[in-house]
């Protein structure tokens, strides 16, 4: 029994992960319809802007080091926050109810930030601020004329191109600096070591329990307090929910819905950070350790019920703990001494990986999805008929 407790603790802090990612997801994808697929590589940002942190305070000295985690975090969640602004802006917005449009932006957004990771150097970096400078900088300047509308098409025609030749003059004319020209992260994983009052476990028997587990756990539920009292008793907050249900009537009664769309976008980007720095205490940062959570957080956010948060708990937990305990053998060698269930124990015995269990939890999952398709807690009203 304190076996299957241990893995139920190890399954809470697996599913711990998949909420907090999934919160953001929830937000995205159940308030506003998009489905982004570059939400793991928005949690890849997240892992990433840990790993600058971390090296930062590393140089700072070995007393401020345990320290780290605490800016991590707020970094992390403004990284990937204005990457998701970024990303509504530049892109999202103009793909509004076109879901199979916004699919594929999103997948190639995923693309082209995993590999921007893998390449990513002090040139890049410089011919990329440069080139946005100018680009927005003069559309900043040209707005002010009284005439914007009728040149707006020939300012984007001429200030695109010439913002991007000037910035690959100056990135090819520093090419000869080999300072700059190295990366700053690479292809390969880096690792993120744990702050020292986070390594180790509490002791019960010949098991552990991670102290970094119980932090994610407890950085779960604070996740989720936050997001309760910013949806619910803030002014942006109401503003959200009034736009989710009746955009239409919310624009009539002056709420900016343009704004809120983007501030909802980068709170679910937010979130995706945090549960990238989360995701660093759980092994290697590398440019595809997004990939190896966005299809578990689809999977909460459909079976907890779109747009439903507290569906969203119970399918995270659901998941978590269901994949860790058939995936380390726990629940083969719960029934293997009972002898009318020895054909069960070599059935879970089968599926006693980490791979095997993730077919099986699918498998449930997809058995599920067929007697409620609408997930745990389905929409209600009149957005559920859209």
């Amino acid at each position: 029994m304190i076996e299957l407790a241990v893995g139920i603790f190890n399954g809470i802090g697996i599913g711990s992960v998949l909420l907090i990612a999934a919160l953001g997801l929830a937000i995205v994808f159940g308030l506003m319809g998009v489905i982004n697929l570059a939400h793991g590589e928005l949690m890849m940002l997240g892992a990433y802007a840990t790993f600058v942190v971390q090296n930062l305070f590393r140089d700072l000295g070995d007393g401020v080091f345990g320290l780290y985690i605490f800016v991590a975090l707020p970094v992390a969640f403004l990284v990937s926050a204005l990457a998701g602004l970024i990303l509504e802006r530049g892109v999202i917005r103009f793909l509004y109810g076109r879901p199979l449009e916004t699919l594929l932006a999103t997948w190639g957004v995923s693309l082209i930030l995993r590999q921007l990771v893998r390449s990513v150097n002090w040139l890049l970096a410089i011919a990329i601020v440069l080139f946005c400078a100018l680009l927005f900088g003069g559309l900043w300047a040209l707005r002010r004329r009284p005439n914007w509308e009728e040149i707006r098409g020939w300012a984007i025609a001429i200030l695109l191109p010439l913002s991007l030749a000037i910035s690959g003059v100056v990135g090819w004319a520093m090419t000869g600096v080999e300072a700059l020209a190295s990366p700053w992260f690479g292809p390969r994983n880096v690792d993120v070591t744990a702050p020292a009052w986070l390594r180790g476990g509490l002791e019960i028997g010949a098991y552990r329990l991670p102290y970094s587990r119980m932090f994610i756990i407890v950085l779960t539920v604070l996740c989720l307090l936050g997001i309760y009292w910013f949806l619910n008793r803030s002014d942006w907050g109401l503003r959200i929910r009034s736009v989710t249900q009746n955009r239409e009537m919310s624009a009539c009664l002056g709420i900016p819905t343009d704004t809120v769309d983007a501030l909802t976008f980068a709170l679910g980007s937010g979130l995706a950070g945090i549960a990238g720095c989360a995701i660093t205490f759980l092994g290697s940062v590398g440019p595809n350790i997004g990939q190896n959570y966005i299809v578990d957080t689809f999977m909460v956010v459909v079976v907890g019920g779109v747009g439903n948060i507290f569906g969203a708990i119970i399918a995270a937990f659901a998941i978590g703990i269901s994949s860790y305990l058939l995936g380390s053998g726990a629940l083969a060698r719960l029934v293997e001494d009972i002898n009318s269930l020895q054909f069960l124990a070599d059935f879970l015995g089968f599926f006693a990986s980490t791979s095997m269990a993730k077919v099986m939890v699918f498998a449930l999952i997809i058995a599920f999805l067929q007697v409620k398709p609408s997930g745990i807690f389905p929409q209600k009203g009149r957005t559920a008929e859209l």
